[in-house]
């Protein structure tokens, strides 16, 4: 299965960076192969949408799990749509959040927020 994950810089020892929409970085790691990738966040300098934006990465590269601290409440409908499932991650760095998600540690984020909509906020 492959997961993403905001990350603040490419490493798996990298913090989950706060902000979905907004991280520098994704990290995408394939659950059985141990493979993992990372790409430029191209949306996180937009002046609006860049949830919007960052979930379409994450669909066009066939993600199944988004692992982050928080979510928009429009990123939320398409990830849903996309038949993505959203799990809140916890404080620390990437690979122990994949250690906590194989590990069925972590819990489907529940709680969405409204979105920035260009107003600059994390």
């Amino acid at each position: 299965m492959k997961i993403a994950i905001p990350v603040d810089e490419k490493s798996l020892k990298s913090n989950v960076c706060a902000s979905f929409g907004r991280a520098p970085y994704f990290l995408f790691y394939n659950t059985v192969t141990k493979e993992s990738y990372y790409l430029d966040n191209t949306a996180v300098a937009s002046q609006g949408g860049a949830g919007i934006r960052a979930v379409q990465v994450i669909a066009d590269h066939g993600v199944k799990v988004l692992l982050t601290p928080r979510c928009g409440e429009n990123a939320e409908k398409v990830l849903s749509n996309a038949e993505v499932l959203i799990y809140k991650s916890t404080p620390g760095t990437a690979q122990e959040n994949i250690d906590a998600f194989i590990d069925e540690q972590l819990n489907l984020l529940s709680d969405f927020h409204a979105g920035f909509h260009g107003h600059g906020g994390n």
